[in-house]
């Protein structure tokens, strides 16, 4: 017969965020990423052609290379989902 372990005590609560700069920069650089995108599972709309050579070297936006497009995205993202 297998013996049962024992149930820990211990707290599940999150620690507080420390009060310093790192704990302030680790947020700030997350957060710039998110902006442009880079986390997340939302699907591109952005036609694939935009990340080929030509449509990088013609100016073609992705939301990883101008903010305000990627603004865009997002919105209709949001806009899609709220649909939904």
């Amino acid at each position: 017969m297998a013996e049962s372990k024992s149930t820990s005590s211990r707290s599940k609560t999150t620690q507080e965020t420390p009060d310093d700069g790192v704990a302030q920069e680790i947020q700030k650089a997350t957060d710039e990423a998110e902006e442009q995108g880079f986390f997340g599972t939302a699907v591109d709309p952005t036609p694939n052609e935009n990340y080929t050579l030509k449509g990088v070297t013609s100016g073609a936006p992705t939301p990883e290379s101008d903010p305000e497009y990627a603004r865009e995205v997002r919105q209709k993202l949001d806009d899609d989902a709220r649909q939904r």
